[in-house]
Parts: structure tokens; sequence; C-alpha cells
């Protein structure tokens, strides 16, 4: 199956007001002003090919567009001493029948099991990814990483001493979206990278980060990110 990229433009960047309105109810622009390296780990969540390959089960072309950016931020958190993490969405009927009965039609719920099933060709992480020796490669069992009994990322991420996340990958408006809340909800520091998000539509994705940044979060951009961990 081809990976060739499309020539689709990034999302578009946060609107002005989005970014006031939530500076207006803090005090200040942004939650986290600086990053502790040693504390911190990106999270990429589902760059696999099931999702990134040109017609894929679960294909979200945008997601293409994200992937130098994802490289550099996993090269700075390397380079500061951080951790990089790949996370694989990884299902079974069995194990969530709600979903793939209710919420996806047969035909396709098929598709999108084959591809996900640990160990098959479209499970993998995307070609285009720089995964490093070091790096951890974790599969998750719903929409959220973080959510518990879902995968053990959490207590790895605790036991390594980790308290700040940075979240990637797609959808930002679902499992990107997810993980994040949920992370917050346990008490992780948890940054979406803006410009390392990506959704099947620009109104998706704008949605989702201005209801992260104005009730959970932080939202930072691609260049920030690099500039805190630099320091």
């Amino acid at each position: 199956m081809s990976q060739t990229s499309d020539p689709l433009p990034m999302h578009p960047a946060l609107p002005a007001s989005v970014i006031e309105a939530a500076a207006a109810r803090r005090g200040r622009p942004h939650v986290f002003d600086t990053i502790e390296a040693a504390k911190s780990a990106l999270v990429v969540i589902d760059l696999q090919r099931a999702f990134m390959d040109a017609g894929a089960p679960s294909e979200v072309p945008q997601s293409r567009t994200i992937v130098p950016n994802v490289n550099r931020l996993a090269a700075a958190m390397r380079e500061a001493g951080g951790r990089v993490v790949w996370i694989r969405a990884t299902f079974d009927k069995a194990g969530w029948p709600n979903f793939f009965d209710y919420m996806v039609n047969p035909q396709l719920s098929g598709r999108i099991l084959d591809a996900l099933q640990d160990g098959a060709e479209m499970h993998a992480l995307y070609d285009g990814l720089d995964v490093q020796d070091g790096d951890m490669v974790i599969n998750k069992y719903r929409l959220s990483a973080f959510l518990p009994g879902t995968s053990n990322l959490p207590i790895l991420l605790r036991t390594a001493g980790i308290d700040t996340v940075l979240i990637a990958g797609c959808m930002t408006n679902v499992c990107c979206d997810s993980s994040a809340r949920d992370a917050v909800m346990t008490d992780f520091k948890t940054i979406m990278i803006e410009d390392a998000n990506a959704t099947r539509t620009d109104e998706a994705h704008i949605a989702a980060l201005t209801t992260f940044l104005q009730s959970f979060g932080d939202v930072r951009r691609t260049d920030e990110i690099v500039a805190m961990l630099s320091v």
C-alpha cells in the first residue's frame, strides 16, 4: 500500500481570540512556562500505518503533514534527556464489542480490526518516523493511553519519574484529546502540541485544542517546545 504523502497544508493555527480568552481566564498566557526534560515524555499517539498510509482503513491524510515536527520534537526531547514514547492502537472486538458493534459499520470495523491486531502489517509505526533504540513502544487497548487499565503507560512513566507529558499524534479530537484529558485527570502536567497533532478536518482540530486549552492544560507549538527543551 502506498505511503506517498498528499500535498496537504498543515492545520491552521489556533485563532488569536482563543489564546487571548484562555489567557484572560488564567491570568497568564500559558500554564507551564518551563519544561524539566528529565521529568518529561513526548507521547506520540497512533502514528501507525493503519492511520498514515494512503488508502488505509483508518487513514487520516493530514497526519502525514506532522511527521517532520514529530521527529524534531523526538530529537529535542532525547537531546535534553527526556523520554520518547510511541503509542500503538491495538484493538480486538472481543475486548471492546460495544464500540465495534455500534460505532463502526461492519464492513469498516472488520478492516480496522484486521489492521490493528498486534503483529499486523498496518499495526506497525509509520516508516517516516524517527524511532530510536531507547524509545518506548507501547500498545493501548482503548482510545486513551492514560485511561486506567488500557495500557501500562502511566505506571511506566511514574516509575521513571515522569510528571509532564507532551501529546502529539492523531487524531487530535479523538485518541490524542482522550489521552491528554486522562493524563490531566491522573495528575500529569499535560501539553498538547498544536502543529504535531492532526485529524480529518481543520474544524475538529481547532475545536479540540480550544477546549483543551480553556479547561484542561496547555497548548504549544513545536518551535516553542524545542526552544523550551534547549534551555
